[in-house]
């Protein structure tokens, strides 16, 4: 049974989603004490956080950095507060997908249902791909080369493990949305530009230069 944690201080948003979350078989808790997110967060060890922007004490994007220094579990934020700096402003703190308030509440749980699958069902997938010394494991989801251990966000695992599938081939950004979250309808373009953009700066940082490459108009291509 997925563990999901909600992380909202209107009750009633909260109450609607833990009810319509339980007859999808799902287990949910809602936090209560917003000074020690943390200290739920650890005690339940969900396999998905939901989380608002605006918060007693400490607002979500504090909270999901907090959450980044300690694990790779999805982050989901819901907020009213949509517009496309919010949003940029979520993925670099790393949180996974954004949903705009007001949500028909059975959408969002086929958002949650979809962003499960993409993170826990890799049943299928081989224990590492490796192209070029760089080394992706898929088991723990980090990235290896020249012994330095890379750790990935959920988006950037996606990114990199479709493109190291398609390595020598062009992947376009629809075909990278759609490994991110299946379906574009509630993307906003600048999601894919901004984890791209944080996936080449790691590879960077850890000497991989020019790993993933631009085709202008087409997509991105590992070559």
């Amino acid at each position: 049974m997925y563990r999901i944690l909600i992380v909202e201080d209107d009750n009633g948003i909260a109450d609607g989603i833990s009810r319509v979350a339980s007859s999808w078989g799902m287990e949910c808790a809602a936090v209560t004490d917003f000074r020690d997110v943390m200290g739920e967060f650890e005690r339940m060890s969900p396999h998905l956080v939901l989380l608002d922007i605006a918060l007693p004490f400490f607002n979500g994007y504090h909270w999901c950095s907090e959450i980044r220094r300690v694990s790779r579990v999805p982050v989901i934020f819901i907020s009213s507060a949509s517009d496309n700096m919010n949003i940029v402003m979520a993925m670099n703190m790393g949180a996974d997908d954004f949903i705009a308030k007001p949500f028909d509440v059975n959408v969002l749980m086929a958002k949650i249902q979809a962003m499960l699958r993409r993170s826990y069902d890799f049943s299928m997938a081989p224990e590492m791909m490796e192209y070029k010394g760089v080394v992706l494991e898929t088991g723990e989801q980090v990235l290896r080369f020249n012994n330095e251990k890379v750790d990935l966000t959920k988006n950037e695992y996606r990114i990199l493990y479709c493109l190291m599938q398609n390595k020598c081939k062009v992947v376009s950004r629809d075909r990278l949305m759609q490994s991110l979250w299946e379906t574009d309808s509630y993307v906003d373009d600048n999601t894919l530009t901004v984890n791209i953009n944080r996936l080449r700066k790691k590879l960077e940082q850890c000497g991989i230069n020019d790993f993933i490459t631009t085709k202008v108009g087409s997509g991105y291509i590992i070559a």
